[in-house]
């Protein structure tokens, strides 16, 4: 048995001009690229105005929707990139298709990013076409399919986008507070607005921090007892906890409010001294002032009655 062997031809050598060749072949053609993305496709217009640029091929999706498609006979370029963006947006369409000989590994990123990103009714699609003979046969074309949207990207870029957003909000959170606390104490003086949903101040002693915490619905503050982090059993950490809770009444009484003491058993490593402001967290921006202005009053406090204390501890 004889088998024939695939031999590459160049598309430039297909179509000399990509308005006049290789668009029409394409209209003429798309029920193979349809086939290909297995989505219903059918041409509107060629070179559709959009302004002063020309989109090759304004096609219809299966629900009516539109879709716009860009072709070129050479590796994709920033100026293609620009123009499919252009088309998508002020043509209202949903659905965007890239076809080239070759894909920059750049730009597969942007198309995979875009679909990341969007929302979950907009699509993009980057394909590659290539045309082949198997001896004297006339050439054939290849379309391969290089960024797809998938749920699982879509997904994935929804979880991205809300955990910018919340980073966002946390550090705009920490950035009131910073600037409000430097009028009341100088814990948080040298201290940047984080990102994440807590805050760290010194206690004048390893082992022991004041963290501060804000989430979605609540917040709080505490004295968090870390000095036996290479232990097993956090043992040495009870133990601070247990000669600080022997004062308990005096330091409550010192603080001006009752706090809740967390020894933490079965081997956790640490143990903390939390008071608690439940009334509003993050997701209230309209409370934001108030959160601040408590954590501020909730931390001179604790700092007041736990730092003497700590500092006399004999670990």
């Amino acid at each position: 048995m004889n088998i024939g062997k695939l031999k590459p031809v160049k598309l430039e050598e297909l179509f000399k001009n990509e308005a006049l060749n290789f668009t029409p072949w394409l209209e003429n053609n798309i029920d193979v690229l349809s086939e290909r993305l297995g989505i219903a496709l059918t041409v509107v217009e060629r070179e559709k105005q959009v302004g002063s640029f020309s989109l090759d091929l304004l096609a219809e999706g299966p629900n009516g929707e539109m879709v716009i498609i860009e072709n070129q006979l050479y590796r994709t370029d920033h100026d293609h990139l620009g123009k499919v963006l252009t088309y998508l947006v002020n043509l209202d369409a949903k659905t965007a298709i890239w076809v080239t000989p070759e894909v920059r590994p750049e730009h597969m990123r942007v198309f995979q990013w875009l679909n990341e990103k969007t929302p979950d009714d907009v699509l993009f699609f980057l394909v590659q076409v290539e045309a082949f003979r198997i001896g004297d046969s006339e050439p054939a074309p290849l379309f391969t399919i290089y960024v797809r949207p998938t749920p699982t990207g879509k997904a994935f870029g929804q979880v991205i986008q809300a955990q910018s957003r919340s980073e966002k909000m946390r550090s705009e959170f920490w950035k009131g507070f910073i600037e409000k606390s430097k009028e009341r104490t100088d814990l948080f003086r040298n201290v940047s607005p984080s990102k994440s949903n807590w805050e760290e101040a010194a206690t004048g002693r390893d082992g022991y921090y004041y963290y501060l915490t804000i989430n979605k619905r609540f917040a709080y503050v505490e004295l968090y007892i870390y000095i036996d982090s290479k232990s097993e059993t956090g043992e040495g950490n009870r133990r601070a906890f247990d000669e600080l809770h022997g004062e308990k009444d005096t330091i409550e009484r010192e603080f001006g409010d009752s706090l809740e003491w967390e020894r933490r058993e079965n081997k956790t490593k640490y143990s903390s001294i939390r008071k608690y402001y439940r009334d509003a967290g993050l997701d209230n921006e309209d409370k934001w002032n108030s959160i601040q202005d408590w954590m501020i009053d909730a931390i001179i406090r604790l700092d007041k009655a736990f730092r003497p204390r700590i500092a006399e501890l004999k670990l």
